[in-house]
């Protein structure tokens, strides 16, 4: 035990229940400080059964590795917008960039920790809100044992780690991942979070620019937007009435305002950082013992304190009845938003009855609402049900949404749409609960426990500390799956809440009339409007005098498995081990790439097909008419795909240059009857005249909304330039205005007149039911094999030998304040096997500047929140790229940053001793070699290899071969040849996007060697390019 702490007040070996397949042991123990820890061996991380002694200072024993991910978290809602559909040619998978992580011999996974602490933004005190999320950057800024900023971080980066943090509602949570080996002295630095942090006054000047720039990353994101005038417009004096972000106005202004930041940041900490209020979870490959022993010597010293309960005023309404809420959208959408405010549920997470309603509500099949309001071309998606946020997940209340995503048409229908809403709740209050919909919900939740696929160590990790907060200890894991109590008197308790006088409607939209009075919310200054209801409406809501036919409950779902049989136990003595897929069927119309998974074990399977479809990708208006009939066919299918995706078996369908990409994966019993039923559609689908018209408004609306994101927008641009054959957004909003429903459905039989399938089955699935699944294919699409020369094949400009290329472009979105700077270098095409070497270089000059670059631009000079470089494979052409956000600095100040900062890298670099040296090299073999979390995971990096058309599956174990062996001077060769002007390879292009914050006058201001290009179509025409690989 830790010296001169006591043992654990608390220890138990058999609390916890876990599923059957789950060979990991779980312990629990309490300390004497409050403090609950979970403890978990994985017998995985050292799979040969014996964990070294631990390295826990800087006298680096032989392999770390490192992974990309930046040290502090994100306030939660900062998530990206849900249902951002980006272009086939903007997307980054079809530019594949880092090899994913693969596994072929010594598998190992990494260690990891978390700590949750029940203390979140409900506790900021008004006069300083943000102050929690702000508490959550400080703890990262040093300690007085580790008193350097970048100490935690470096020490991660060094061996093979990463970490984040996020701050909730009530609760904050800091995780890790490291390499096995380093655990220990991780938990030391880790552990001082929570004792000592320093708190400096320079670092919190510096830490607030971060704050700010995290929240100006998403001044423009539309759900954040909603979210924080939901909080704006919430009861004054109710602990949602807050901006949970913060920003520098917010935190600096309390400081003008003659409040003590530091001081208060300290009493928060002191007040609640304690251990009655921590929830910690270590996941290691030591004995229980041992892990036990390392959390009391470190985390025994963090300080006692009591229980908190804390007084929210659970009674008060969280918002005003009877009002319309129009809030101006920054993207051109329509989202009709519906909230009902429910008790706090989590004492009854046994039942569930909150998720059968969501089932209900959110259903896609015949009858359900979804149905309903496609049918009449009023709605495109609708989802519902209790967000995992914090704010819809408190002590105080449950918040139950319906999203609705509207038709132009839709938006005129709005307050018909909530009478429709209210007849289904009226269907749902007049017949008792169905039991057998319970069941299936049960059944689904059990199979799920039972056969969970693995997640990374540090999100499992960051999962139990959070459900150590909510549920009992031994339902940690199993709680998120348990539909274990039936009660049909919750149900219409539950029911009961769904009324309009406990309902808050939001609507989101371009198209608010901006003519009436409106409001600004203070702090993302979006414009808003309220509107009352009518007494009368809202009566005629609360009791309809009828109820549509069309609306009824769902039918039962033929897609829930039964047969959970594992096939490699009955293939054992028919096949020998192979670690890679292997071609299996190779004809004109189709290659199909097979593996039995004797891995994972697990009654799952992935079958990917991508699909080249005739004349698909010939010009814009082809392109658009395929992207179109995906779109139409995938609407066709929603109710078919819908059913399976509850069942746990989930369908992609995706536009790739001229290929329909189709995934289905999950459970696999049922997997070749999803895929029969997909393959009957498709093969004489033709859309309808309706349908045409509210998928082609929904794309046009997607178009329009693409590069709303700067970040976006720069790799897309990027990309414009880089390939040969791509199809501007602008162009094709131009092609869509004329397109007609004739058009395409004189389209459509050339596009599916020939064809060329190349798939891959992975998972529990035997050889001869992967050809089956292949023989669904030819009888259903008997057509004739599309011809290689008729394969679009992508080319890719070969950039000039000493290229100093700048292209320069206004942020779309004319509010927006983010510029972003994207600097790529061209390095040189995969091709043979030197390029495995070429790539292994990279990757580890990658691993050495990532934290460097980290620190410098972003903790440092606090340029942006996102700071970032990393290789590029773009149609396997190599390159490296840096960038940087920021909202405070225009793109000529950036760039120069960056290129001091690239520069300065000789110097860092040449003093690398060779000890340091090998450490980078081996915590890089180390990631290329580390075993695959999941099946999806292997199934992806499989895929990966296809659809480059590289079929190299030992690839990161090649490149791993190809790093033992190099040397220190290879790198700085790399560098200085590839990165470093006046070298004639070194070849740049830098895309500038200007905020709306900067003068693009500016960009002429800039140095003579660099070539502005200003006609695209001149450049390209005037280019080399490299032949086509994949």
């Amino acid at each position: 035990m830790g010296l001169g702490l006591p043992p654990p007040a608390f220890s138990s070996d058999d609390v916890v229940v876990k599923s059957p397949n789950d060979r990991r042991l779980y312990r629990l123990i309490h300390l004497h400080n409050g403090l609950c820890a979970l403890l978990v061996h994985d017998p995985e991380i050292y799979p040969d059964g014996t964990a070294p002694a631990q390295s826990d200072d800087d006298n680096e024993d032989f392999d770390e590795d490192d992974d990309e991910e930046e040290e502090e978290g994100s306030q939660g809602g900062e998530d990206d917008d849900d249902d951002e559909e980006e272009e086939g040619e903007e997307d980054e998978a079809d530019e594949q960039e880092e090899e994913e992580k693969g596994p072929q011999h010594g598998q190992t996974k990494k260690a990891a920790a978390a700590m949750c602490v029940g203390i979140g933004s409900f506790s900021d005190p008004f006069e300083a809100q943000g102050l929690a999320h702000f508490l959550e950057h400080m703890l990262f800024m040093g300690s007085a044992d580790y008193p350097d900023e970048n100490e935690y971080d470096s020490y991660l980066s060094k061996h093979g780690g990463s970490s984040n943090a996020y701050t909730e509602a009530e609760h904050t949570c800091y995780h890790f991942e490291v390499k096995r080996e380093f655990l220990k002295g991780a938990l030391k630095r880790f552990s001082q979070f929570f004792i000592s942090p320093l708190v400096k006054m320079d670092a919190m000047e510096r830490e607030v620019l971060a704050v700010d720039s995290e929240f100006n990353q998403v001044r423009q994101n539309d759900a954040c937007r909603l979210q924080q005038l939901q909080c704006h417009t919430s009861t004054p004096g109710h602990p949602l009435n807050r901006f949970f972000w913060g920003n520098k106005k917010s935190l600096v202004d309390a400081i003008e305002k003659g409040i003590n930041l530091r001081e208060c940041i300290l009493k928060l900490f002191n007040d609640y950082y304690h251990g009655a209020l921590m929830k910690l979870v270590v996941i290691g490959g030591e004995p229980l013992d041992v892990l036990e022993s390392w959390v009391v010597e470190l985390f025994g010293k963090i300080k006692k304190g009591p229980p908190v309960q804390f007084e929210y005023g659970k009674e008060r309404a969280i918002w005003e009845a009877g009002k319309i809420y129009w809030l101006e959208a920054v993207k051109d959408v329509h989202v009709l938003d519906l909230t009902w405010t429910l008790p706090c549920l989590r004492q009854h997470y046994l039942k569930k009855s909150e998720d059968y309603l969501a089932h209900l509500l959110g259903h896609e099949g015949r009858g359900s609402l979804h149905s309903f309001f496609k049918a009449r071309g009023w709605a495109t998606s609708l989802s519902a049900g209790i967000g995992d946020e914090g704010i819809h997940r408190s002590s105080i209340a449950y918040v139950f949404g319906m999203s609705i995503r509207l038709t132009d048409l839709g938006l005129e229908k709005i307050l018909e749409m909530i009478g429709y809403v209210y007849q289904y709740l009226k269907l749902l209050r007049q017949g008792s609960p169905s039991e057998w919909i319970f069941k299936e919900l049960q059944d689904i939740g059990n199979m799920e426990f039972r056969f969970a696929e693995e997640q990374p160590q540090d999100d499992y990790a960051a999962e139990l500390s959070e459900n150590l907060l909510v549920y009992p200890a031994e339902h940690v894991i199993y709680g998120d799956y348990a539909y274990k109590e039936w009660d049909e008197e919750m149900i219409g308790y539950l029911l009961g809440f769904f009324t309009p006088d406990n309902m808050r409607i939001d609507v989101l939209s371009k198209s608010i009339n901006k003519s009436k009075d409106f409001q600004l919310e203070p702090w993302f200054e979006s414009c808003y409007i309220v509107e009352d209801v009518s007494p009368a409406l809202l009566g005629l809501w609360g009791d309809p005098p009828e109820i549509d036919s069309s609306l009824h409950p769902p039918s039962r779902n033929e897609f829930i498995p039964r047969d959970f049989s594992i096939h490699v136990d009955e293939a054992h003595n028919l096949v020998s081990y192979v670690s890679s897929p292997r071609c299996i069927l190779d004809k004109p119309l189709l290659k199909l790439w097979y593996k039995l998974d004797e891995t994972f074990k697990l009654p799952r399977a992935n079958a990917y097909f991508r699909v080249n479809l005739k004349g698909a990708y010939d010009d814009a208006r082809s392109c658009l008419m395929t992207e179109l009939f995906i779109l139409l066919l995938k609407d066709e299918l929603n109710e078919i795909i819908y059913q399976a995706s509850i069942a746990k078996l989930e369908t992609s369908l995706s536009f790739f240059s001229d290929k329909l990409e189709l995934k289905l994966y999950g459970f696999d019993e049922k997997l070749p009857i999803l895929l029969s039923k997909i393959l009957a559609i498709a093969k004489s689908f033709l859309p309808t005249d309706d349908r045409f018209k509210v998928i082609k408004e929904e794309l046009e609306r997607t178009l329009r909304n693409t590069n709303i994101k700067p970040l976006n927008h720069s790799s897309y641009l990027r990309l414009q330039l880089l390939c040969k054959t791509f199809y501007d957004v602008d162009e094709k909003l131009c092609c869509l205005g004329d397109l007609t429903v004739d058009d395409l459905k004189a389209f459509i039989p050339v596009l599916r007149s020939q064809l060329y399938i190349e798939g891959l089955c992975h998972g529990n699935l035997l050889e001869e039911e992967a050809i089956v699944l292949s023989e669904a294919f030819r009888v259903n699409l008997p057509v004739h094999a599309l011809p290689v020369e008729l394969r679009h094949r992508e080319h890719i400009v070969s950039l000039p030998s000493g290229a100093n290329l700048v292209r320069d472009v206004r942020v779309k979105n004319k509010s927006e304040t983010n510029s972003v700077v994207e600097l790529y270098f061209q390095v040189e095409p995969e091709v043979g096997e030197e390029s495995i070497k070429l790539k292994a270089l990279m990757d580890l000059f990658d691993e050495i500047v990532e934290e460097p670059l980290f620190n410098q631009l972003r903790t440092q000079e606090q340029l942006g929140y996102v700071v970032e470089g990393s290789p590029r494979v773009t149609y396997r052409i190599y390159g490296f790229c840096f960038c940087v956000q920021s909202s405070k600095y225009d793109p000529v100040y950036l760039l120069r940053r960056i290129d001091k900062f690239i520069d300065s890298l000789e110097e860092l670099l040449g003093g690398l001793d060779d000890c340091t040296f090998d450490n980078y090299k081996n915590g890089l073999i180390s990631k290329l070699l580390e075993k695959d979390p999941s099946l999806m995971y292997q199934t992806n990096r499989f895929w990966g290899q296809i659809i480059d058309k590289r079929y190299m599956f030992d690839f990161s174990e090649r490149e791993a071969e190809a790093l033992r062996n190099t040397k220190k001077d290879e790198v700085i060769d790399w560098y200085k040849t590839y990165l470093r002007q006046p070298s004639p390879s070194c070849r740049r292009l830098a895309v500038r996007v200007w905020g709306c914050n900067t003068d693009l006058k500016d960009a002429h201001a800039q140095r003579e060697d660099m070539q502005i290009i200003d006609d695209l179509a001149a450049f390209k025409l005037s280019s080399k390019y490299y032949p086509s690989l994949c």
